[in-house]
């Protein structure tokens, strides 16, 4: 995970990387910690011991109002924290302030990026930036964002939307973030303080303080921590890549396995993804966490020759939010991300509500600071963010919640999952669904042919399935971060 400022009046301010953060973050040290990560650009003035030099100690006067710069710090760790700082920085160039601006690793699952690079339709000219699908199966975007579809690889995500800020002012600098400090009075500041990684783990320790901040770094976010953001449940997706040889990989040119029953977890699905040159295979579970290995085993075998003879060249163990956080929005920190459990059920997929919630974090702290004259309050955040991204995705969380529920509970109602996925009308919609982001479907006669055929199949499935076998995990099922 890392950390990022943004200078609204220009000046320089500290912003760092992470190097293998997934889906928005995670800890690089197994306890929390995050990376921290320079950058300037649009939402105020600088702060802090790596910036006061060239920001004059964040007293910069900020164009359009205000006397001092405002500093929005982006504790970050991979899609959101990218998405937010580019954003940040766009807006402010897009108001015609790009010389201010101047001067001052991938999903454990899931293998494509076209529905999740930032926006999934065209919303205006603001998007002209971005890579997006259109309706009629059309792309469009700069000739970078080009590449990373037509590579079709997660694991250059990351780096376009954090290279794309950096061409609008970031400046990466690689530290560790240690502690982030919330303030005492009104008007006081955030401080996140860390160690640049740089110089050894005895370098000097050093902070920068903020007057907004934003936590993109996963779901052991030290800022949720710090603005007692509540708990939630979790899963644990785990993953080994594996080396195949041509051969094998062939057969996933153009696919991918989903794998169902309680072999290979009580309450997910195991998955074979292509990765370019490899493939992903592994599974998931709540219920069950300490058992996950062995659903790791039987996912493999369900593999079979498939990938039989590869190599292991990685393996990958995330937490995954089952639902959003208590407080997204506490005082001026904002949450997005895994950090504030974007994560959807049945399908686990949170890169792109990442990204998503990552740009609206933004967009609001920018509409809210009216060009950094003021400073937002929580109510501001909670209208131009919160608000928003429920009414768009709400549903979305809420239908697939229930869908997990219903399908995922027991080896009956896998069976009459898989049988329903033969129907094309349920293909369509799913696909739809997911590139999309939102529920579809609205074909109320095909709605109704669906309902009396979900009703066939769990009948079906109650008929066939093999009795679930039992387990017991009363201590550890308890467990929130």
């Amino acid at each position: 995970a890392s950390a990022s400022s943004f200078a609204d009046g220009g000046s320089p301010q500290v912003k760092e990387r992470e190097e293998h953060g997934a889906r928005g973050g995670g800890s690089v040290d197994g306890g929390g910690g995050e990376r921290v990560r320079d950058a300037h650009g649009a939402a105020a003035g600088a702060g802090g011991a790596a910036t006061r030099g060239a920001a004059g100690g964040g007293g910069d006067e900020v164009p359009g109002g205000g006397d001092r710069g405002r500093a929005v710090g982006v504790v970050r760790g991979g899609d959101p924290g990218a998405g937010a700082e580019h954003r940040d920085v766009h807006n402010r160039a897009q108001d015609g302030q790009r010389e201010a601006v101047r001067r001052g690793d991938p999903a454990v699952h899931g293998g494509g990026v076209r529905p999740a690079v930032v926006d999934h339709r065209p919303q205006g000219a603001e998007d002209e930036d971005d890579l997006a699908v259109e309706p009629g199966g059309g792309h469009r975007g700069d000739a970078e964002a080009r590449r990373v579809h037509r590579d079709d690889a997660a694991e250059i995500l990351d780096g376009y939307l954090r290279d794309r800020a950096v061409s609008y002012g970031a400046q990466p600098i690689n530290a560790l973030v240690t502690k982030v400090d919330v303030p005492e009075t009104a008007e006081g500041r955030y401080v996140i303080h860390y160690s640049p990684n740089d110089e050894g783990r005895k370098g000097e320790k050093k902070s920068l303080e903020v007057d907004v901040v934003i936590g993109a770094d996963g779901a052991n976010s030290r800022l949720a921590k710090a603005i007692d953001a509540g708990e939630y449940n979790f899963a644990i997706a785990f993953q080994e890549r594996i080396k195949i040889s041509d051969e094998q990989m062939a057969f996933y040119e153009e696919l991918a396995e989903m794998y169902v029953g309680d072999d290979v977890s009580p309450d997910f699905y195991g998955w074979v993804f292509p990765k370019y040159d490899h493939v992903g295979v592994g599974t998931g579970t709540v219920v069950n966490r300490p058992a996950i290995k062995e659903y790791q085993d039987a996912t493999r075998a369900r593999a079979g020759e498939k990938i039989a003879g590869g190599k292991i060249i990685k393996v990958e163990a995330h937490p995954i939010p089952e639902h959003y956080r208590p407080n997204r929005v506490r005082g001026r920190a904002m949450l997005v991300g895994d950090a504030a459990g974007y994560v959807t059920k049945c399908s686990g997929e949170g890169i792109y509500f990442a990204a998503k919630s990552g740009r609206m974090a933004a967009q609001a702290v920018v509409k809210a600071m009216q060009g950094g004259s003021r400073l937002p309050t929580q109510e501001d955040l909670v209208q131009e963010y919160i608000r928003p991204y429920d009414a768009l995705y709400g549903p979305t969380y809420t239908v697939l919640d229930i869908l997990q529920k219903v399908f995922y509970s027991s080896n009956a109602a896998r069976e009459a999952f898989v049988d329903m996925c033969a129907s094309k009308y349920v293909q369509q919609v799913t696909f739809d669904s997911y590139l999309y982001k939102k529920v579809q479907g609205n074909n109320p006669l095909d709605d109704i042919k669906l309902l009396f055929g979900t009703f066939g199949s769990l009948l079906k499935g109650a008929a066939i399935a093999t009795p679930d076998k039992p387990f017991s995990n009363p201590v550890e099922s308890l467990k929130r971060l």
